[in-house]
């Protein structure tokens, strides 16, 4: 499995778990007004930006594979989200993915893949979409929280958020820091499958327009298999200007999903 590759199998793992996660509205108490507070404190932390350059350290390790990549990174805020990965400055692939288009391709195996997310999404049953794509890498919420029919539970190292009602067939969890209100771990998981999708943050950094966190820790969980996703971000610079450089090779051969 090639890292392109990787970066999809993550798609998919959060994938699983997100199908019919819709927020519900209830009658307003004191204890939502304190929960809605720091949902909003939470918001209040997201970094805020036009254009995001940053170099990435990424490693990938399943059972059978251990892989570290270089990547660099750049997205157009709720527009467009560019890598490119290499190893001792050989370029291995490139993706771009915008709200509705998804593209990659592998130079090693010369394979392509050209769609959308409704294509994915028709191909695992189940929603993805952009923005959650986005949020995953920055640190913010997969579901919008602001929306009401979430709860906030004071513990002694974070806030939990959960909804006041857990779905059927997924339960969602979210931690955040006491003191600034960053997203420390959000979790999503499905008992009756035996599946877990986590996603931890730290090294946060404080700029002018928010905090990013600097290590993203993905780990999905299917029966007694665990594969990881570490990614470390370097070198990050906003609201410079920055294209998107894409284009499938000729003669590569297309994916078929």
């Amino acid at each position: 499995m090639n890292f392109m590759k990787y970066t999809f199998y993550l798609l998919f793992c959060l994938t699983f778990l997100v199908s019919g996660c819709k927020s519900t509205r209830t009658a307003t108490t004191p204890e939502d007004l304190a929960s809605a507070k720091i949902i909003d404190s939470h918001y209040g932390t997201h970094f805020d930006f036009k254009t995001l350059a940053a170099r990435l350290k990424v490693r990938y390790k399943d059972e059978h594979t251990s892989q570290g990549v270089s990547v660099s990174l750049r997205m157009e805020k709720d527009k467009t989200i560019w890598m490119s990965a290499s190893i001792l400055g050989i370029s291995l692939a490139k993706a771009k993915i915008t709200p509705d288009h998804v593209q990659y391709y592998e130079k090693i195996d010369g394979t392509y893949f050209d769609g959308d997310f409704k294509l994915l999404s028709e191909l695992l049953g189940t929603e993805l979409d952009f923005k959650q794509v986005q949020a995953l890498l920055l640190g913010q919420p997969l579901f919008d929280l602001s929306k009401g029919g979430y709860s906030a539970i004071a513990g002694q190292q974070n806030y939990l958020i959960v909804p006041k009602k857990q779905r059927d067939l997924f339960s969602l969890f979210f931690y955040l820091d006491p003191q600034r209100f960053t997203m420390q771990q959000q979790r999503l998981e499905q008992k009756d499958m035996n599946r877990e999708l986590t996603v931890s943050y730290s090294d946060y950094k404080v700029q002018e327009i928010g905090i990013l966190p600097e290590k993203v820790l993905v780990r999905a969980k299917e029966g007694d298999k665990m594969t990881e996703i570490d990614i470390q971000y370097r070198n990050v610079e906003v609201n410079e200007e920055i294209g998107f450089p894409f284009e499938i090779p000729s003669g590569y051969k297309e994916i078929e999903l």
